[in-house]
């Protein structure tokens, strides 16, 4: 698998105070990587400052080429970014919230294709969105409203994409669903997945690799089986936590009561 970005000694601070320091990861195509932790921990500032909104320090590559060489608009074409809140126009259709997706292939006069309009279609079927096409945003559910937003990020076409706690408004089914699609983003379009979550046993049971992050550091990295251990979370969390085994599967953890 080809590597999509790799950061090296990343470090940022808010007013003097440590958000992140000395993060190095990777991610290849075709991988789901779940980076968890406490509130606090960094998550979201380290998606942040992997795009450059944030000036770090450190090293940042997106394929090879550091990111301060890379034009905003090439790197919308090759990563999408789902924050932890999404803006949205409430009287906007879902057809044209998912068109917006395509903006960073739009003319110099912001004009749709008929290639646009055919990625905006695809994708609706892919998230069953078709029957909601003509329907405003603010008249959908939280978690619909979600499904929208995570869809105009694949109508940008990416080859990575950086999700901040994208389970946000999701119902169990709607959670089991979007391990689904991830998965058979990595496998069948070698697209590399980046999210950030609070929910262990979601990153438990499909992330290829976890990053847990304590205080802007990372405390572990490697397979959900290495690093989903009480020995590590309990230190990190700051509870007790258990592990269940299940046979053939992945591990679940619970906190203990």
């Amino acid at each position: 698998m080809s590597e999509l970005l790799r950061a090296e000694q990343l470090s940022f601070s808010y007013g003097g105070v440590p958000a992140l320091a000395g993060v190095n990861l990777a991610l290849a195509a075709g991988k789901i990587a779940a980076v968890i932790g406490p509130n606090g921990s960094g998550k979201s500032t380290l998606l942040r400052a992997l795009l450059g909104y944030l000036p770090a320090t450190g090293e940042i590559q997106w394929q090879g080429r550091p990111l301060s060489r890379w034009r905003r608009r090439e790197l919308t074409r090759l990563v999408a970014y789902l924050p932890q809140s999404p803006t949205w126009q409430p009287t906007q259709t879902v057809a044209d919230a998912l068109a917006v997706g395509r903006a960073p292939y739009w003319g110099p006069l912001g004009l749709e294709s008929s290639g646009d309009q055919r990625a905006v279609l695809a994708v609706a079927g892919m998230l069953e969105l078709t029957d909601l096409l003509d329907r405003r945003m603010d008249e959908l559910s939280g978690g619909q409203r979600q499904t929208v937003l995570l869809g105009r990020c694949l109508v940008q076409q990416p080859r990575a994409m950086l999700l901040d706690e994208p389970d946000t408004f999701l119902d169990l089914k709607h959670q089991m669903d979007l391990r689904r699609l991830l998965c058979d983003l990595a496998r069948d379009q070698s697209i590399g997945v980046l999210m950030a979550s609070h929910d262990l046993n979601l990153a438990a049971s499909f992330a290829d690799e976890v990053i847990i992050l304590s205080e802007g550091r990372v405390a572990a990295a490697g397979t959900p089986d290495e690093v989903l251990v009480p020995a590590i979370l309990d230190k990190v969390y700051g509870i007790t936590m258990d592990r269940l085994e299940r046979p053939g599967g992945r591990p679940v953890l619970a906190p203990r009561v």
